[in-house]
Parts: structure tokens; sequence; C-alpha cells
């Protein structure tokens, strides 16, 4: 989102299912969904594509918002896809006491080590830099105090958004899901100030549509009950 509009980015990240979709069709085990949602991937893809055509300028992409915006898309497929298999295997082996919160929070506490390093690497050179004009900015208390809070805040929407899924039902989740992708596409442009063109309203709406038809399509049916 620092590269670029933040109703972009989410725009992009309603191309999440498509990601999952095909994690889904790689990653073991393999779960195909019915081919009614992998045709509801179409209005998505196309929404994106007709977000990204400005009038008068034709195709106009962020390439760099794109690209991060879709790397973070393969990551939440693949912690989806994976972090579903463990959750199932742990809370199987009720001696563990490993239920979806507990689970999300030994990721997240994997995911703090294994990005501690990659922060280093990449971002160590102008790490100083880039604290000391934020801190002139903004101020060193307010500063920590932002992160911190962010932080904070993040996890307990994550925490909240698991418990809620186990009360609800995915089906409902989703429905909520898609009207918050919605309010940040809106909130953004306002707050942001960021103008959406006829071009990005009519695509994002498209795109989110789908990701809503996908989320409702690509439940399979319970199997039947036998009767005696």
């Amino acid at each position: 989102m620092g590269v670029g509009a933040v109703s972009f980015a989410q725009i992009v990240k309603a191309c999440e299912p498509v990601f999952a979709a095909v994690v889904g069709i790689i990653v073991p085990p393999i779960d195909f969904k019915p081919a009614l949602a992998y045709a509801m991937l179409i209005p998505i893809v196309g929404g994106v594509g007709i977000a990204c055509i400005k009038e008068g300028k034709g195709v106009d992409i962020n390439y760099t918002a794109f690209m991060w915006a879709s790397i973070a898309n393969l990551a939440a497929a693949l912690k989806g896809k994976l972090g579903g298999s463990v959750t199932k295997a742990l809370k199987g082996d009720k001696s563990k006491n490993m239920d979806s919160a507990n689970v999300y929070a030994v990721m997240n506490i994997i995911s703090f080590l294994f990005t501690v390093p990659m922060v280093v690497i990449a971002e160590m050179s102008t790490l100083q830099e880039e604290w000391d004009k934020a801190v002139d900015a903004h101020g060193a208390q307010a500063l920590i105090t932002n992160i911190a809070l962010s932080g904070f805040f993040f996890y307990i929407y994550n925490e909240f958004a698991f418990a809620f899924t186990a009360s609800v039902g995915a089906v409902t989740s989703s429905v909520l899901n898609t009207a918050k992708r919605v309010i940040i596409i809106v909130v953004s442009s306002i707050i942001f100030v960021e103008p959406m063109e006829k071009n990005t309203v009519i695509g994002s709406a498209i795109a989110i549509c789908g990701t809503f038809a996908y989320s409702l399509t690509s439940k399979k049916p319970a199997p039947k009950k036998k009767t005696a």
C-alpha cells in the first residue's frame, strides 16, 4: 500500500480467490472446487482488468503496487491452505490444546521469527535513516505508539475473525468480509483523497461481486445421510 493507492491494492486483493484456487490444485491435499466456483473467477479477473483501464489513457497499472498485492494474495492463499491443514490435524489431537486461535498465535510467532532476518537483510541499510525521518515528522512517542497499536489491533482483528467464523460459519463470514472490502475502498478513497474513475468503480464492483459469488459457490454440498 505504500507504493500505490489503498483502493487499488484492495481491488487487486479481490483476486485472492484466483490464487487460492490455483494453490488448492497444486499444493496437497488437492482441493477441487465445483465448476461454478471456477467460473466465478472470470468476473474477478475481468473486474480487476476493467478497474485498471483509465479513461483516455487505456490500461494504466501501477506495476509495483500490483506486484506486491499479488505477492500478498499468494501468501494469503498459502497461509489459508497450509494453516487450514495444520489446524485440522492439531484439533484432532485433544491433548495438544490447539484450537484455531492457538494455531493462529503460533503461526504469528513463527512468522515474526521468519521475517526479522528478512527485514535485517533487506532494510537494515536504510532503517536508521527512514526511522529518523519518521521521528522528525511525527515524534518518537507517537510513532512507537502507532506501531504498537497497529500490531495489537491487527492481531485482535484476526483473533476475533477466527472465533467469528467458527461461530457463524464461513458463508456469513464471507458476506461480511466482502462488505469490509467495499468499506475499505470507499473510506480510503475519501480519507486519502484518491479519485475513483467510472471504470474503477465498475471494475471493483464486478471483482468484489465475483469474489462474493466464489465464496458462496465454492462450498461443497454436504454429503447426504444414508437412510436405513
